[in-house]
Parts: C-alpha cells; sequence; structure tokens
C-alpha cells in the first residue's frame, strides 16, 4: 500500500525540472530584454515576446506551487523551495515591467549603462541556470555552487554602481534640457536594478540549501 502511495505523489525530481524549467525561461527573457535595450524597429516585438515569457515563467511558478501542495516530501525545506520560484519568477516580472515601461512612454533610444545593465542580467541568469542543477546533489556540489553564488554577487554589484553612474549621467546630461527623461530613466534604471536584485535573491537561497544540507 505504501509504495502505491508513494507512486502517486510528485518525485522530488520535479522540483529540479522545474527549477530548470525557470531558470531557461528566465535566460530566454533576458535575451529578450537585451534586444529591447538595442532599439530599433522590433521594440514591440520583443516586448511583446517578452510578455509571453513572462507568462510562460508564471505557468512554471504555479506548477512549483502545486507540486509544494501535493508532495509529502521534498527535497528541500518548503520555504526554500517556494522562495527558490518565487525570486526567479521575480527576476522575470521586472524584466517584463522594464518592457511595459519602455512601451507605455514610447521610450526609442537608451542609456550605454542600461545596455550594460542588461547584459549583468544575461550574465546573472546564464550563471543561475548553470547553478541549479547542481541542487540534485548539493554535498557533492557545496564548493560550485559556493563559487557561483560568489560570482552572481559580485555581478549584482557591479550593476548597482554602473544603476548609480548611469543615473548620474542621465541627471548631467539630457536631462538638463528634458526632466521627464530623468523621470522615465530612473524608472527604467530602477526595474534593472531590481531585476539584478532578484537573482541574487536567488543566490541567497541556494546558498542557504547548501548550508542546511552540504
Amino acid at each position: 500500500m505504501f509504495h502505491f502511495i508513494k507512486s502517486l505523489m510528485p518525485r522530488e525530481e520535479k522540483f529540479f525540472d522545474l527549477f530548470e524549467a525557470q531558470a531557461a525561461k528566465a535566460e530566454e527573457a533576458a535575451q529578450s530584454l537585451r534586444k529591447v535595450l538595442d532599439g530599433g524597429k522590433t521594440i514591440a516585438d520583443n516586448c511583446a515576446l517578452l510578455s509571453r515569457q513572462e507568462e510562460e515563467a508564471d505557468h512554471i511558478s504555479y506548477e512549483v506551487m502545486q507540486a509544494i501542495r501535493r508532495a509529502f516530501i521534498t527535497p528541500f525545506d518548503r520555504s526554500d523551495i517556494k522562495a527558490l520560484s518565487a525570486s526567479l519568477d521575480d527576476a522575470i516580472d521586472q524584466m517584463n515591467k522594464t518592457a511595459k515601461v519602455v512601451m507605455l512612454y514610447g521610450v526609442k533610444e537608451f542609456e550605454p549603462n542600461m545596455r550594460a545593465m542588461a547584459d549583468r542580467v544575461i550574465m546573472l541568469a546564464k550563471l543561475t541556470s548553470e547553478a541549479l542543477p547542481l541542487l540534485r546533489n548539493v554535498g557533492q556540489n557545496s564548493s560550485k555552487l559556493h563559487t557561483l553564488t560568489g560570482e552572481i554577487t559580485k555581478i549584482e554589484e557591479q550593476s548597482d554602481q554602473l544603476n548609480d553612474e548611469g543615473l548620474r549621467a542621465l541627471f548631467l546630461g539630457r536631462a538638463r534640457k528634458d526632466p521627464l527623461a530623468f523621470v522615465i530613466g530612473s524608472e527604467l534604471y530602477d526595474h534593472l536594478e531590481k531585476v539584478c536584485d532578484r537573482f541574487e535573491d536567488v543566490a541567497h537561497v541556494m546558498s542557504d540549501i547548501v548550508i542546511e544540507h552540504a
């Protein structure tokens, strides 16, 4: 009877599959965001693509929550699973919010530091995709996970500096003649910074899991 009941439960591997699917979707969204900030005639198309990717990511996040409800046994603490999935989902949400600002205000040109921050978002998404599969065997991969989460933190710190420098350049540049440019630009910078913050949140959760299970 126990084996029959167990066969009806979600396998632990399902959580890892879902985490990795979320990370893959984050990579796709990061690439779309970078294309948005390239400007040009495809801005609207790339914003629309990013919106679809965000919706797809929401479905994966929903599956994670459903799997938590159904599972008797989870690979990690349920709160860690929720935090890991939520921070990944939030990163993609912030990417989509950036695109929404672009469409709302009809932004056509982007500051160099905005594009540099989007490059960092791609780096963060790739590092996250590299790290998440290692959670399948935390003990064996603890050292590598520690290295990758450290790299994520460093890149997030770079994005903070790019944000500060970008805001200053914007204030001393175009905003002198067009105050609205600073309002819109600072909102874009804010969302880009929050994207990077959410990836750092993912790294923090992974670090906590390593400490608890290594």
